[in-house]
């Protein structure tokens, strides 16, 4: 439905009267946007390694950004907009991938402060996104065993994406089960993500933090009833699931500031092998609790029928077993009443017009069409052509790092650089 008033209202509304372009306040009134279009949070793996000839048996596996990663982010930074950074891990055990900067190293604040002093420089804002991977990770790439909300194997056979360290050959997620995490580690990750808040704000300058609360990553492993099969206060009911998410939440609050805290939720997500039930029951406490106990910066959800590795077909299906064929996210923005809502999962230049008139939503989250085309917010107020993405050069790590990421051009150098828009044209 939402959909289809989306499509009758752009018809009735000119590109220049859009609330797209209208100022939004977040941060609970310390910060004004200029416009409504986001960086959604976007892993790159474009960050060095901190060893780099460190051998297979011992791999580097702490990595940090640099002057490319600054360039990337200021070439998408404009005056009063807001850039959501890729997620940062907190710790190595967090760290899901090769390539990916955190943010518990020294050289790594060092480079995320460059990066966000690039944002600054140009009239820019930009929130760090905490991310634990929990069991979405393998222990050859954490140098520890990975750790989620229970010792639950993946129920699929899906590989992760890069072969461990000195092979060729994927393995399967599901072969290294995670160990579950004891109370006192519970107190541990919640530690970690407080310091890496800390370290966020107050030593690299970012204007706020996002806990990444889904795709299946550690918050949503205890949200998710086939993950999380606790019988001790964090597990056994929708209620007792959020305790994890609510107490990081709090300690985050409390470090930084309600005023700088948001967090992504994914409600109706299968990504990681979330499969749980009671979704309304879950995450409808979930949000009833952090509207009850913080006035949060904003909140930041996928839509219900975006999906990052089934098709929509798959998705719908899913959806229809749980009888939510008609899902949206009308019934978590009536929950957070005037928190600033985003939403992302596939919008565009084709079917933005008129979505914030229809008033789910605040703002849109816009990822890999906003990677490919550093000077969106300009082509939307004029309606010229997007960059077509490289979909190959998404995630790295690649030794020519700046191909397909800080090479894509503004739409006066399309022609000269060969660079190809959506509609095929050069």
């Amino acid at each position: 439905m939402g959909g289809q008033i989306s499509i009758q209202l752009s018809f009735l509304i000119s590109r220049p009267s859009s609330a797209i372009f209208s100022p939004l306040t977040i941060g609970n009134g310390s910060m004004t946007l200029s416009h409504r279009i986001v960086l959604a949070p976007l892993t790159r793996n474009r960050g060095l390694p901190l060893d780099p000839d460190a051998p297979p048996t011992n791999p580097n596996r702490t990595w940090y950004p640099d002057d490319l990663v600054a360039t990337y982010y200021a070439q998408r930074t404009t005056l009063g907009g807001l850039l959501i950074s890729e997620g940062l891990p907190p710790s190595i055990q967090c760290n899901g991938m090769p390539g990916v900067p955190g943010i518990f190293h020294e050289k790594q604040i060092a480079g995320w402060k460059e990066v966000v002093s690039a944002v600054h420089e140009k009239g820019g804002f930009i929130y760090a996104q905490l991310w634990n991977a929990g069991r979405a990770a393998i222990p050859q790439h954490t140098g520890g065993p990975t750790i989620s909300a229970s010792a639950t194997p993946y129920s699929t056979d899906e590989m992760y994406a890069y072969p461990p360290p000195g092979t060729s050959t994927q393995v399967k997620y599901k072969d290294f089960p995670p160990e579950a995490l004891s109370v006192e580690g519970i107190k541990k990750q919640i530690d970690d993500y407080v310091a890496a808040a800390k370290a966020a704000v107050e030593e690299c300058g970012f204007d706020g933090v996002e806990l990444h609360g889904g795709n299946g990553y550690l918050p949503e492993q205890f949200l998710s009833s086939n993950i999380n099969v606790r019988t001790d206060e964090y597990g056994g009911s929708p209620e007792k699931r959020c305790k994890f998410v609510l107490e990081v939440m709090d300690a985050l609050v409390q470090a930084v500031g309600e005023d700088k805290v948001a967090i992504r939720l994914t409600p109706f997500g299968l990504y990681n092998d979330a499969r749980g039930m009671q979704r309304l029951e879950t995450w409808g406490y979930l949000c009833k609790e952090l509207k009850r106990k913080h006035k949060l910066s904003y909140v930041h959800f996928v839509e219900p029928r975006y999906e990052q590795v089934h098709s929509l077909d798959e998705k719908n299906k899913f959806l229809e077993s749980w009888g939510m064929q008609n899902a949206d996210l009308k019934f978590f923005r009536d929950i957070f009443g005037d928190t600033p809502s985003f939403s992302a999962g596939g919008w565009s230049d084709k079917n933005i017009w008129g979505a914030l008139e229809e008033g789910t939503y605040d703002a849109l989250a816009i990822g890999r069409l906003f990677l490919s085309t550093p000077d969106i917010i300009n082509r939307l107020k004029k309606g010229l052509p997007l960059n077509a993405y490289d979909r190959s050069r998404f995630y790295g790590p690649f030794p020519d790092r700046d191909v397909g990421y800080t090479d894509y051009p503004v739409y006066d150098d399309v022609e000269g650089s060969g660079g190809k828009l959506v509609n095929g044209s050069t």
